[in-house]
């Protein structure tokens, strides 16, 4: 393709983009800010996790409304109509009187996501990727990736600098801005091609290999970078690193590393996506296993490695479910984020009891395994 052609369709892709990155922020705008939260309502590290786990919890089970429904409505619509709820409780949650105020704002956000997450995939894979290749998953991901820089380290510096609550505030203007660009750029989708009962779809769905290998690929890697960088602020913040919350969001940059995203996909052309998400895998395992050594020197590269690995392997097992068959993407991509954003709500909480017992090997513990396990899970669906 001529690189007019491809500015073009990345010109088209603009609105999606933005969309997306603006669900992202939204997501983990707590993410950085947990020791504030904590302090401001005087709950424990692992309950400070919920306002990220509600989040996600109500994201996988809001794709099994948002993905067939938008088999069944169309994709573009879907996605403006999601991007115009998210900004309500958006800006709810920055006044919440309470944190128990604050926790149903934030599973309210995560109740919209799916509209743009879970009907994103299969709408690039539609409009974008018959034109560009893999690269048009690569390049949502560096539009997801984007809006995790502006929730982590936008709603930090500002936090900071002025309190969490304008920062919250700030953040809910994206999704607005999201739905009026998607109003005028973004391409209609084909109309989707779906089974006429949606049981005989999920059923279908649910037994096909190409599907679960995917879903269980990505999902362990989302675990483990949410159970890192969720309870990796906490460590800064103690010694021997002692760093203020300006300092320690800046670790959030790291994710600008999601800029791979292309040549994740256009490598997944090449050689095949498991491969990919392999390398990925391991890339992350590798990463992980350094973070156990306390020195600034060797901290952040580690960290690089697990953002990397992630966002390569999580680029390619997207791809992988592109992959799995054009009939009921809806539905496939429900199966994949609710098991993506289960295992999301679940490394929210489950690594912070991990770090009250043994502090930061408990979270090395508990997520090295599913890296594993998301590896043996792609040997054994070869």
């Amino acid at each position: 393709m001529t690189a007019a052609g491809t500015r073009s369709e990345l010109g088209g892709m603009s609105g999606l983009m933005l969309g997306a990155a603006a669900m992202f922020a939204t997501m983990y705008a707590t993410q950085a800010i947990l020791p504030e939260l904590g302090r401001e309502f005087g709950v424990s590290p692992a309950q400070t996790g919920l306002t990220v786990s509600v989040v996600v919890l109500a994201l996988a089970v809001g794709g099994w409304l948002w993905g067939p429904l938008s088999d069944r409505y169309g994709r573009k619509r879907s996605l403006m109509l999601a991007s115009s709820l998210l900004v309500v409780p958006s800006l709810a949650a920055a006044a919440a009187p309470t944190f128990a105020w604050l926790v149903v704002c934030r599973a309210l956000q995560g109740a919209c996501m799916p509209g743009l997450l879970t009907v994103g995939v299969p709408y690039v894979a539609e409009v974008f990727s018959p034109v560009i290749g893999g690269r048009a998953m690569g390049y949502y991901t560096v539009a997801l990736v984007a809006g995790g820089v502006v929730g982590r380290v936008g709603v930090g510096l500002v936090t900071a600098a002025a309190g969490w609550r304008l920062a919250l505030a700030l953040v809910a203007l994206l999704p607005l801005a999201g739905v009026l660009i998607m109003r005028s750029r973004l391409p209609e989708a084909p109309v989707p091609q779906r089974t006429a009962s949606r049981r005989k779809a999920i059923a279908r769905q649910l037994r096909s290999p190409r599907v679960l290998a995917p879903a269980v690929a990505g999902s362990t890697l989302f675990f483990t970078l949410v159970g890192v960088f969720s309870f990796i602020t906490f460590r800064l913040q103690r010694p021997p690193f002692s760093y203020g919350p300006a300092t320690t969001s800046l670790v959030f940059s790291l994710w600008a590393l999601g800029a791979a995203g292309p040549f994740a996909g256009r490598l997944c052309d090449r050689i095949g996506w498991r491969r990919v998400a392999q390398a990925g895998l391991a890339t992350t395992l590798g990463g992980l296993a350094l973070t156990l050594l306390e020195r600034p020197l060797t901290l952040i590269p580690a960290l690089a490695l697990v953002t990397l690995g992630m966002f390569v392997g999580v680029t390619a097992a997207q791809l992988g479910l592109a992959d799995a068959g054009r009939t009921d993407r809806g539905v496939a991509s429900a199966i994949y984020f609710s098991c993506y954003y289960g295992a999301g709500a679940l490394a929210a909480f489950l690594p912070g009891l991990a770090w009250q017992a043994w502090a930061w090997p408990g979270v090395v513990a508990v997520t090295a395994p599913a890296l594993l396990a998301g590896a043996l899970a792609l040997r054994l669906t070869r």
